[in-house]
């Protein structure tokens, strides 16, 4: 079983509009391009589909995604708006993998950068954990911990330490999936593995103090492989 996992889109509804560095769209396309070769099972996208909040570019983003050869889904970033996703296509709790599961957290925060997950959220996700022990991959937005960049620290997850209070008594918790942070990352909060991903759009610039675009790097996604078990993950950067 293969996940892809791309974030970050920035989809603005001009279809030649342009980020800081690059064009949102010719780069989205470029990295389902490579998405599509790797032949997935499933597509996962994780947050900041539309830096305008336009219904024209989440259809922007249907159209894109509707291209691959396999299942898709998302959840919302800080810069989107969810009504306008679920109209466009539909926002899920989870997905099914058969011996896995990936459940989808909302860490979006109406009007701010930096997320939660809120009270209500914690305890629908205790539930589901308590309910199915299945492997469980988490994907959110916002990152769970501390990535080493000040500025990204300060509209990073501000309940995740309740967070990983929920957490600690499920064991079957095995790995976690961010967007946010446009860039590879990887790390471990006791026995979970968390893994940031590049965006398909700008790249920032790892540990840096104030915002900062990373010139240098290049779009890409992140790749996870299902044994009975484990996961292996790794990065595919995208030439454009």
């Amino acid at each position: 079983m293969r996940l892809v996992q791309v974030t970050d889109t920035h989809l603005l509804a001009d279809p030649a509009g342009r980020s800081r560095k690059g064009e949102p769209l010719r780069q989205l396309h470029a990295v389902l391009a490579r998405a599509h070769s790797l032949r997935p099972d499933v597509v996962l996208m994780t947050g900041d589909v539309a830096q305008d909040e336009t219904p024209v570019a989440y259809r922007h983003a249907c159209d894109a995604f509707g291209e691959l050869a396999c299942p898709w889904f998302w959840i919302p970033g800080n810069h989107d708006q969810p009504e306008l996703m679920a109209a466009a296509h539909p926002l899920l709790e989870s997905i099914d993998l058969g011996s896995w599961r990936v459940l989808l957290l909302n860490t979006r925060v109406s009007g701010q950068p930096g997320g939660a997950v809120g009270v209500e959220q914690l305890q629908r996700l205790a539930e589901q954990l308590e309910a199915d022990d299945r492997p469980t991959l988490i994907a959110l937005h916002h990152p769970p911990l501390a990535i080493g960049s000040v500025w990204m620290d300060a509209i990073g997850l501000a309940d995740r330490d309740a967070l990983w209070q929920t957490l600690a008594p499920y064991p079957q918790v095995k790995a976690m999936l961010c967007g946010h942070i446009h860039q590879a990352f990887a790390a471990r909060e006791g026995m979970v593995e968390v893994y940031g991903c590049p965006a398909t759009s700008d790249q920032f610039l790892p540990l840096s103090h104030e915002f900062a675009v990373d010139e240098a790097a290049r779009p890409g996604l992140r790749v996870v492989d299902f044994t009975h078990d484990s996961l292996h993950t790794w990065i595919e950067r995208v030439d454009l």
